[in-house]
């Protein structure tokens, strides 16, 4: 994507996670009285012929209210090392294989793609995240170039997308980049009545689908620096029928200046919620004025765990909404954009807390 070169009241219903109860209490008092009877030294130090157990954090457990995948790339990698004996990068990798993280359909027919993950998550009564990423003259022509043939064939796409989510609880993320590109002169300027189009049809077909929320693409604080020159844009593009506006999707901006950059362009929107993309921005951005500083960038580590506990009313989610672990492009070394890269998933987990 492009875009990413520039250093870039609704709630959800959610299933609890009972946990282990404790040991006995009076089990454990017994213990401590048999202690105290005998010598120090028999309730003291194990004996070091023996070795501890290793202690195990275990998965991360989700308790955000979105779908995981058990069929994602990371899962998938999780068990191949697993039956390498990679046991200690398996785990690493949990990081990101047990958590939530968008579903992005590829390729002219999105519907089966779609139905995988909307069943899946029906089992659990979870929501799923889509992305709706297939506009005409996507990326401007750079590393995530692509998108539908023509307006019309794009409209079909949309809708088989729509048809398939059925009624099931989801959130589409539209279009990333899409509308930034508008201001920053990348999309040439006789195509914008043809986007704001589709990108208004787009939300209103959506819309139809019952329990679908939807989340206009904004790009990030560190592209488009002033947030007023979005403002237009979005409304051309249909903001005011859409749930909201999503911010920082497959870059690396922190939370902080993200969420003040958030309300701010919600205040001049007249309150519109956003939903903020943590997948890979808890190091930050790349350091220094760097060229590609969004294109698979070294040292940077997982973020916020999806969530709708914010704590900011505007705030809808932190979403996992770049997969960590898919490709920028190939830059870096890295494969083609949108390429699962599992060393670059691990030096992401590795950095994590």
């Amino acid at each position: 994507m492009s875009g990413r070169r520039f250093s870039r009241t609704r709630r959800f219903s959610r299933t609890r996670r009972s946990s282990r109860r404790p040991a006995s209490t009076l089990g454990a008092l017994a213990s401590v009285l048999a202690c105290a009877l005998i010598a120090a030294t028999a309730c003291g130090s194990p004996d070091p012929t023996e070795e501890a157990p290793k202690k195990s954090a275990g998965p991360p457990a989700n308790t955000s209210p979105f779908w995981v995948d058990p069929g994602s790339s990371a899962a998938r990698q999780v068990k191949e090392w697993t039956e390498q004996g990679r046991t200690d990068d398996a785990d690493q990798l949990r990081k990101i294989s047990e958590r939530p993280v968008a579903n992005w359909p590829a390729g002219d027919r999105p519907a089966p793609d779609i139905r995988r993950v909307t069943t899946g998550a029906a089992k659990e009564g979870r929501t799923v995240t889509l992305v709706a990423y297939n506009i005409p003259h996507r990326d401007c022509g750079q590393h995530s170039a692509g998108g539908a043939h023509d307006a019309n064939a794009y409209r079909t796409w949309l809708d088989s997308f729509a048809q398939a989510i059925g009624t099931a609880p989801a959130i589409v993320i539209l279009e990333p980049d899409a509308v930034p590109h508008l201001v920053d002169g990348c999309t040439p300027a006789e195509n914008h009545d043809e986007r704001n189009a589709l990108l208004t049809g787009a939300i209103e077909r959506l819309k139809r689908q019952p329990r679908t929320k939807v989340y206009l693409d904004a790009g990030n604080p560190a592209w488009i620096t002033d947030a007023g020159k979005l403002v237009d844009p979005l409304k051309r593009a249909g903001i005011g029928k859409a749930d909201g506006f999503s911010l920082n999707v497959s870059n690396f901006q922190r939370d902080e200046p993200v969420k003040a950059y958030g309300a701010k362009l919600s205040g001049l929107l007249g309150g519109a919620h956003f939903v903020i993309d943590s997948s890979r921005n808890g190091a930050g951005p790349l350091p220094g004025a760097r060229a590609d500083s969004w294109c698979n960038p070294p040292g940077r580590a997982l973020g916020t765990p999806p969530t709708e506990k914010t704590g900011d009313p505007l705030l809808d989610a932190y979403l996992w909404i770049k997969r960590p672990g898919d490709s920028d492009g190939e830059c870096r070394g890295g494969p083609p954009a949108g390429t699962w890269w599992p060393d670059y998933a691990l030096g992401l987990a590795r950095k994590s807390r």
